[in-house]
């Protein structure tokens, strides 16, 4: 290729609106054009990297025996509703009606999808089946972000795999779990596997796998101990024991004027924060629901959905929540409450002689006790956790970590294929729902989180791997005939040798030339100019490191052969 010819936009300037590394430097190198919010074009050379990132994961997909198909992104409403996700994905789902009245919708994720095409199975000898498409998703996000990380319109690997049992999920997904250990390694992504929420996917179990960067927008609890790890989604933690006291038989009154916050009870009337009873107001799925938190411990949204099923979760508003407690926020509590769903974090089993609002402005009780006092109807893990807490495995303490997720496997088990009568004959001639597993990796994420790991003040710093190009023969002057003859000549030896190449023969300055491979990031380049040419010389120069060594022309291939583990 030519750099001449080629279409790479470079800008001498970081975009205005461009914050993330990857953001900057994609647009920056050339790589891809916004058109609206969380929409991209991409570029020549994007998509040279993204067909090699699909490459590698393809390779690996098939060494665990899955096949690739290709599903169409265009779903009937029914099959969402079939499922209750057509509600359940609420805003963030493109929908659409046709001109005959139909309603569609544009794929998020295609469990529905394979569930439906699964149905074709009908015996036991059929199994385990592992399929997989890249694919276009669609997702109508709020606040699309930096760049390629978060965007409405992306290619998702995902891959479905279908068993008789428990005992055939839990194999297929340790392979694909190793299958994405081996993948990112390849990507020269340092992914951390991690434990995590299902969300609106279901199933039992899932892991993610975590890049490591200030440009993400996922939390990781993380134990540099023993290497626990887990999405602030999931993440627990062991606390500190408390010893209550005594208490008091009833709870008792007190006034509390102007008092609004957890820091003002605990500074004013000797109610420190661990003592407290925080009282939160939610409306799930349409119902008001009272959720109860230790004073000093924050709730994790995700906990709360994931713990109550609810597919509908907002806070209550003021007037709804006087309504239905008298008071407002500040004086609220759960003490002689009915009527009203109650969910407590676990943090406050057990305790006694505890401090809470009395649902009278101004006023608040001691002496609760929540067994006795408090008509929790479920408990569940809801705080999140923070840094500096002791880890649950072996108690050092945690370290919160920003993170890019990169790959997210479930075990998906029997709930959609018991909605679309998915079943097959086990060895017993009875029907059996098939077992399912959900793996997905993001392809331009992907690309994102390699730069995210691998750039510098000069841009890119591409793994050859992954390179849109393994070395760039610049031409320093290329007006003069003998140098642009040399050039080609090293273009087409390093071409005959089977290296991705290309010749930077355009009429502009070295230094520009300089920049420009730079800041695509190839990983090599061969400097071709007067000065060497007198010597019989050329530079080689290694992107990563900035090492430059003088190599004869005819040498170069072989050079470059035991750099890139080609030779």
């Amino acid at each position: 290729m030519h750099w001449s010819q080629m279409f790479i936009p470079t800008l001498r300037e970081d975009p205005a609106d461009a914050g993330a590394p990857s953001h900057r430097l994609l647009l920056r190198g050339g790589y891809m054009r916004q058109l609206m919010a969380g929409h991209y074009s991409l570029l020549p050379l994007a998509v040279r990297v993204r067909a090699k990132v699909i490459e590698i994961i393809r390779q690996e997909m098939n060494a665990i025996g899955a096949q690739e198909v290709l599903l169409p992104d265009m779903h009937p409403a029914e099959v969402w509703e079939r499922s209750g996700r057509w509600e359940i994905m609420g805003e963030e789902m493109f929908r659409l009606t046709d001109r005959k009245g139909a309603r569609l919708a544009l794929a998020m994720t295609h469990e529905e999808i394979f569930a439906f095409l699964a149905t074709e199975l009908n015996s036991h000898k059929q199994l385990p089946q592992a399929w997989y498409q890249f694919q276009t998703k669609f997702r109508d996000e709020p606040r699309p972000r930096a760049g390629l990380i978060r965007t409405r319109e992306f290619t998702m690997k995902d891959s479905y795999t279908f068993d008789l049992d428990r005992v055939g999920l839990d194999a297929a997904f340790d392979r694909h779990y190793a299958a994405y250990v081996r993948i990112f390694e390849r990507l020269g992504i340092p992914a951390i596997p991690v434990e995590a929420s299902s969300g609106t996917m279901g199933g039992s179990d899932s892991t993610e796998f975590m890049c490591p960067s200030p440009s993400g927008e996922d939390l990781v609890v993380y134990c540099p101990a023993c290497h626990y790890a887990a999405n602030i989604e999931k993440a627990t933690s062991r606390l500190a024991d408390v010893t209550d006291g005594p208490g008091l038989d009833t709870p008792e009154r007190f006034d509390t004027p102007g008092v609004r916050t957890i820091e003002d009870l605990a500074t004013g009337y000797d109610a420190p924060a661990t003592r407290q009873i925080k009282t939160l107001v939610y409306v799930l799925d349409g119902q008001l629901t009272l959720v109860l938190m230790r004073g000093d411990h924050a709730l994790n949204g995700q906990k709360l959905i994931d713990a109550t099923g609810a597919a509908s979760v907002r806070p209550a508003q003021p007037d709804e929540i006087r309504e239905a407690l008298g008071a407002l926020p500040g004086s609220l509590g759960a003490v002689g409450v009915g009527g009203l769903p109650i969910i407590a974090d676990r943090a406050l089993e057990g305790r006694r002689d505890m401090v809470t609002g009395a649902n009278v402005d101004d006023m608040h009780l001691r002496g609760v006790e929540v067994a006795r006092d408090i008509a929790v109807g479920q408990w569940a893990d809801l705080r999140e956790v923070a840094a500096g807490e002791a880890c649950p495995q072996c108690g050092e303490p945690l370290e919160l970590i920003e993170a890019i997720e990169v790959g997210h496997i479930f075990k998906l088990g029997d709930r959609y294929s018991k909605v679309f009568g998915a079943t097959v004959l086990g060895p017993d001639g009875k029907a059996t729902p098939l077992i399912m597993g959900s793996y997905g990796i993001g392809v331009e994420r992907a690309m994102a989180a390699i730069i995210e790991r691998h750039h510098d003040e000069r841009g890119i710093v591409w793994p050859v791997n992954v390179a849109p190009f393994t070395v760039v023969v610049t031409v320093a002057q290329s007006e003069d005939a003998e140098v642009a003859k040399a050039g080609a000549a090293l273009y087409d030896q390093l071409a005959a040798a089977g290296f991705e190449v290309i010749i930077d023969d355009r009429a502009e300055r070295a230094g520009v030339k300089f920049r420009d491979a730079e800041l695509t990031g190839i990983p090599y380049r061969v400097t071709v100019g007067k000065r060497g040419l007198a010597e019989g010389m050329v530079e080689l120069t290694e992107r990563a490191t900035g090492e430059t060594r003088k190599v004869a022309p005819g040498e170069v291939a072989a050079q470059l052969g035991e750099l890139t583990g080609k030779g």
